[in-house]
């Protein structure tokens, strides 16, 4: 995916209240006109959050996609440019009627239509949806012959927006490719932006299984294990640099192979199944025995898989190796614990 020669050609914007809280509904008469150079600002601002790394979504209905309203507004415009108002008008009172639950708040719609996207080594249009529902106060310095005034103006900073999802003509017959940013990616307000809304279902790529086993791992590691087995924060640690080696190591994951090396005489395996099989449940997935595993994704989970030894305010014990080298102990005399490093040179 390239989206740095993408254009900006037609922008419409809507304000979308909550309908459950009885707030206002208005839709614009036709898009904004806009100069070509702020047309180039908005572009820039609104692809800033998608990049290739990004999970890929498509569009699903129970029934049929031919339920799915986004769905079909997309599929509309996208075969017809000439009807992109319309459907823009569509997609708002879609997110209106959709805005019924208590946390949902008001906001700014933008609907917008970009062309010269490259996705797959082809060129094609894409339909980008964004919500922004946080306002600042912005000052606006005016100079003339005589004075220097200042006004207070409210507004949106362009790359502050909420909630947005960009999507691509390819893969229509399954739904299309979405990609979607959310900055609150957890709770009621993420759930409704995926599913009641837009109402789509993640794909089942390589970067999706590795992210999502990477994440089951390390929420069985910091959350399970202290609670079923005694072990130490180096024990844990251990675990954490070994489920990341082997992601770094491989090209492909095994889920027996990867048990095996990570849990191998921990008694742990059993533990991790079952945690698996609750996580899948939760979070509607189904992991695959074996899939290709993702570079990109293991260089973004392995910021996240803490290997640090916090030493109450004062030391921070970084272990990327041999866990035997790391002695932990309790000193009679001073009444506190410590810990032995052993190594060979310093550098």
């Amino acid at each position: 995916m390239n989206l740095s020669n993408a254009t900006l050609t037609q922008v419409s914007v809507h304000l979308v209240g909550n309908k459950g809280n009885g707030e206002e509904f208005f839709v614009s008469k036709q898009p904004v006109e806009l100069s070509e150079n702020d047309l180039y600002t908005l572009k820039d601002s609104f692809l800033s959050k998608f990049s290739l790394d990004m999970d890929r979504y498509s569009f699903f209905n129970a029934t049929s996609l031919n339920y799915n309203e986004v769905y079909n507004f997309c599929l509309d415009t996208l075969a017809e440019s000439n009807t992109f108002h319309a459907n823009s008008v569509n997609i708002a009172k879609h997110l209106y009627e959709s805005s019924t639950h208590p946390k949902i708040k008001a906001g700014d719609l933008y609907v917008c239509y970009f062309e010269h996207c490259i996705v797959g080594g082809a060129e094609v249009d894409a339909i980008g949806i964004f919500k922004t529902e946080t306002k600042s106060n912005f000052l606006e310095v005016d100079v003339n012959l005589n004075d220097i005034s200042i006004g207070v103006h409210e507004g949106v900073e362009m790359t502050k927006f909420d909630k947005a999802c960009l999507v691509f003509p390819t893969n229509a017959e399954a739904g299309f490719d979405v990609l979607i940013y959310d900055n609150r990616n957890k709770g009621d307000e993420a759930v409704f932006w995926r599913e009641t809304f837009l109402s789509v279902l993640p794909q089942a790529t390589e970067y999706f299984q590795t992210n999502q086993f990477m994440t089951l791992t390390k929420q069985f590691i910091a959350e399970q294990v202290p609670m079923e087995f005694e072990v130490s924060k180096t024990d844990q640690i251990d675990l954490l640099n070994k489920s990341v080696e082997y992601f770094r190591a491989n090209e492909s994951f095994d889920k027996k192979q990867f048990v095996s090396k990570v849990f191998d005489g921990t008694g742990m395996g059993n533990s991790f199944q079952r945690f698996e099989d609750d996580f899948a449940v939760t979070n509607d997935l189904e992991f695959p025995e074996q899939f290709g595993i993702s570079t990109k994704a293991v260089k973004k989970q392995a910021k996240v898989f803490k290997s640090v030894l916090k030493l109450d305010k004062n030391f921070h014990v970084y272990i990327h190796g041999d866990k035997s080298l790391i002695e932990k102990g309790f000193d009679e005399k001073t009444g506190k614990n410590f810990y032995k490093i052993y190594f060979d040179e310093e550098e």
